[in-house]
């Protein structure tokens, strides 16, 4: 479990991913050798990985959520097939091994994925459910701020204006074939130094922050930072799927998003127009909230929950054994 140092750093990251040790270690009261180590170690634990990623709107991509329903005796033959596609982030097994929830990146141009008519094939699938993002109401950085031990308002607010995060200016533009090695580098490790990147794509320091810079205000890049809950005193994880009317739909999801553990909200189409990911110490923690906290929010008209078994995969990384681990590479086409 993660003391409050650990804790402080995680915060600082998803705040402001890239920032510089030295600037972190100012925020969070500790020297930039302490910082570093204490990174270091939680990364080789496998608790945390940075990654950097491309916005898949950039392709004509709309992030959805599904829900597929299979016969349980099915489970772990979907849960790897699952895990190995691309388009898939975020996948989780729910309790009772009857249902996996995942992240997927599909068209919105009326063409239905092949990823989902390929999951619905599968054999022992029952149902696949997809529901577009429609508008996601948990800013950069605040999942880790209602969990805790978090950093003091004071210090966030320093660190956003000492390494602000562009703001994305017009829709996100493609990227040029000459970023392929500067993207790949930050898909393996979102705070690769300059020097690194410098190896790996044969730029120098200043054209690699620029073309950075650049590919964040573009809203191309953006920064994730996958955690394993469990490793961090969070082990209960629960998806939440509420119903509100379209008159309360910014009010309630403004509010759903803001309640101490949540960690994302969004709302999303379907009967159910509203989704929000709760992490707590355990079963009991969880009720806690469910009926005081999320009990006090308005608007909610009807709600159901479903309870994470086992974790598949983060925004970027697999869950293996506990620890996170980067996806294999994509094999070569064949010649």
């Amino acid at each position: 479990m993660a003391d409050t140092l650990d804790s402080h750093i995680l915060h600082a990251l998803h705040v402001a991913p890239r920032a510089p040790f030295r600037l972190v270690g100012e925020v969070v009261g500790a020297s930039e050798q302490t910082v570093a180590r204490r990174f270091r170690a939680m990364r080789r634990a496998g608790t945390v990985r940075v990654v950097g990623l491309v916005n898949p709107a950039v392709h004509g991509l709309a992030t959805s959520v599904v829900r597929i329903s299979l016969r349980p005796d099915r489970l772990d033959a979907l849960a790897e097939a699952v895990t190995r596609l691309p388009e898939v982030s975020f996948a989780n097994i729910t309790f009772g091994g009857s249902e996996i929830v995942c992240s997927l990146e599909t068209p919105h141009d009326g063409r239905v994925s092949d990823v989902l008519r390929r999951l619905a094939r599968f054999p022992g699938v029952l149902g696949v459910d997809a529901r577009m993002m429609l508008h996601p109401y948990s800013p950069p950085g605040a999942d880790w701020g209602h969990l805790g031990p978090s950093l003091p308002e004071e210090a966030v607010a320093r660190l956003r204006e000492r390494h602000p995060r562009p703001v994305p200016v017009g829709p996100p533009v493609e990227p040029r074939p000459e970023d392929a090695p500067l993207l790949a580098v930050l898909a393996e490790d979102g705070r690769a130094s300059q020097a690194t990147l410098a190896e790996r794509t044969g730029w120098t320091p200043g054209r690699i922050a620029r073309r950075i810079e650049t590919l964040e205000r573009a809203g191309t890049l953006f920064y994730d930072v996958d955690l394993v809950p469990e490793r961090l005193g969070y082990p209960f994880s629960a998806a939440l799927w509420l119903r509100t009317t379209p008159a309360l739909l910014d009010e309630t999801g403004t509010a759903v998003a803001a309640l101490p553990r949540i960690v994302f909200a969004a709302a999303t189409s379907g009967e159910q127009n509203l989704m929000a990911i709760a992490m707590c110490t355990d079963a009991a923690d969880f009720y806690d909230f469910l009926s005081r906290s999320l009990a006090r929010v308005p608007g909610i008209t009807g709600y159901s929950v479903s309870v994470r078994l086992s974790t598949l995969k983060q925004a970027a990384s697999l869950v293996h054994r506990g620890r996170l681990v980067a996806p294999a590479p994509a094999p070569a086409p064949r010649r």
